[in-house]
């Protein structure tokens, strides 16, 4: 007779954890003055609503620790959420704000390297071991780029990364996403968001056909719509890095 305490036999696994590459703005704070980072926050937001709309975030504190005032973190959070901004875990926090953070479900991590608003991904204590094998890849790994092809439009909505080169061979829609590690190459439209080197790669670039862009981002670096001043939106353009300034040439 089977007894509720016996275990189920299952023949397919019903989960697994991988490691990935999680894009996700960093918060880069510079100040603890509260009031001074809602109003700057809030201007971010207008200029780019739909790139931080119910956006996860990473928030580093490295800036905040060495004034004699600290940040309310408690306040910070709340206010985050009410922008519909999700913080996914805080970096270079004391211990006072790991505690903080640890209250609201964030989990702290020991980044000291924030090299772009597209970090690295971000991984549990659990997954310590995965860490590691990301931080030193074997020579096979290290030496293969994972570059990828779509023959299809990306439509509004869509989110798609790249560990190499992304090339799409039609157009990216308004409210669409895509990101590389590498150049992006798009052959049609680009109307909604692209960002190349997401990883920090200052001499990746981004290239289409016709640029009606919501927001274009180089390592980190980027304008929004706004600020683009296209000459010539329907000729051919590049877009690059050149002494900390994103740069729109026609090709």
């Amino acid at each position: 007779m089977s007894t509720d305490t016996e275990a189920p036999i299952y023949t397919k696994s019903a989960l697994e954890f991988k490691s990935s590459s999680f894009s996700a703005p960093v918060l880069l704070l510079h100040t603890t003055e509260l009031k001074h980072i809602k109003h700057q926050l809030k201007e971010k937001i207008t200029q780019a609503p739909d790139f931080f709309k119910n956006s996860p975030l990473l928030i580093d504190l490295q800036n905040c620790n060495d004034d004699e005032k600290s940040i309310d973190l408690d306040a910070l959070i709340k206010f985050l959420f009410t922008e519909k901004l999700f913080p996914i875990g805080i970096s270079n926090g004391n211990d006072e704000q790991n505690i903080i953070a640890l209250k609201h479900h964030i989990p702290m991590h020991t980044m000291r390297d924030v090299r772009s608003p597209a970090s690295d991904s971000i991984l549990d204590e659990s997954l310590a071991s995965d860490a590691a094998a990301i931080a030193k890849p074997d020579e096979e790994t290290a030496n293969t780029v994972e570059n990828m092809l779509i023959s299809q439009p990306i439509r509004s909505g869509q989110r798609i990364y790249a560990k190499g080169d992304l090339t799409i061979l039609s157009h990216v829609s308004a409210g669409a996403e895509v990101m590389a590690e590498g150049n992006i190459h798009i052959y049609g439209s680009l109307r909604g968001r692209a960002l190349a080197g997401v990883q920090g790669n200052p001499e990746s670039r981004i290239f289409c056909s016709v640029l009606e862009a919501e927001l274009v981002s180089i390592a980190g670096h980027y304008k929004v719509s706004e600020e683009l001043n296209i000459a010539d939106p329907l000729k051919p353009k590049q877009i690059f890095l050149q002494n900390q300034a994103l740069i729109i040439k026609t090709l």
